[in-house]
């Protein structure tokens, strides 16, 4: 049996850039693996971190990151995903990007997360040994996906088992965003129909309610945005229906 293993650096990346692609591998028999690399509590949030969690409606008593690893517990049993894992390292607010800006910088010379990223990876890896692993291109340039983007590169994956997806929704806003350079040289888009696997993906993407507004307007604004997109990206390609575009 075929194993592939998605790799995602917030709990929703994946949902939300490659849903449609694991929920069609999964329909063909494959077993499905996903880690979520920044998914550590961290007690009494302060400044831009607690920023982060009160934008977004929850008091500094909730722990946010509880609540999110509980959205993807949700979003794994609605998808059938066989195994579902969670990295212990700190979103990069907690590592002392202190604003919005800050946060699609350049990764500051002091944070030194990319071992701590390849240390909860690699075992990951040893163990499952997949035939594919999906991995972002930080499109958007959020440093938390090129910190794991940067990681990936020195963990000897053969290359022709990597796909790298495109990272939504940064990809919607920012039609025009180019890859991180850490990715390798000559590689080419790969379009993978998810017409028929559309609704499922937003069907999944809805179980992470705590990032719909902020992200999509609201639970409502999922279904019309994705479609939207995924129309858009197999037209791109010189496809019908909708599309999830990798390199590879």
């Amino acid at each position: 049996m075929s194993t592939a293993l998605f790799i995602s650096p917030h709990l929703d990346d994946v949902a939300f850039s490659c849903g449609g692609t694991l929920a069609a591998l999964k329909q063909q028999g494959w077993t499905v693996a996903l880690v979520t690399v920044f998914t550590r509590s961290v007690p009494e949030p302060k400044g831009f971190a607690l920023q982060c969690q009160t934008s977004k409606g929850l008091g500094p008593e909730v722990d946010y990151m509880a609540l999110r690893r509980e959205e993807d517990r949700a979003f794994a049993k609605r998808m059938g995903v066989d195994l579902c894992m969670w990295g212990d390292l700190e979103e990069a607010p907690h590592r002392g990007y202190a604003s919005p800006a800050e946060l699609f910088q350049p990764p500051r010379s002091d944070d030194v997360i990319g071992a701590w990223v390849r240390g909860c990876l690699r075992p990951v890896l040893w163990e499952l040994k997949p035939d594919r692993v999906f991995v972002p291109q930080a499109l958007g340039s959020h440093v938390d996906h090129v910190q794991v983007v940067r990681a990936v590169q020195g963990l000897g994956i053969p290359g022709n088992r990597v796909l790298y997806y495109r990272d939504t929704p940064y990809a919607v806003r920012q039609p025009d965003a180019l890859p991180d350079a850490a990715l390798p040289q000559g590689l080419r888009p790969l379009a993978v129909d998810i017409t028929e696997h559309l609704s499922r993906k937003v069907e999944g993407c809805a179980c992470y309610g705590s990032q719909l507004g902020f992200q999509f307007g609201g639970v409502e604004g999922v279904a019309p945005v994705l479609t939207a997109f995924h129309q858009r990206e197999a037209r791109a390609q010189g496809r019908t229906g909708a599309a999830e575009v990798f390199l590879t």
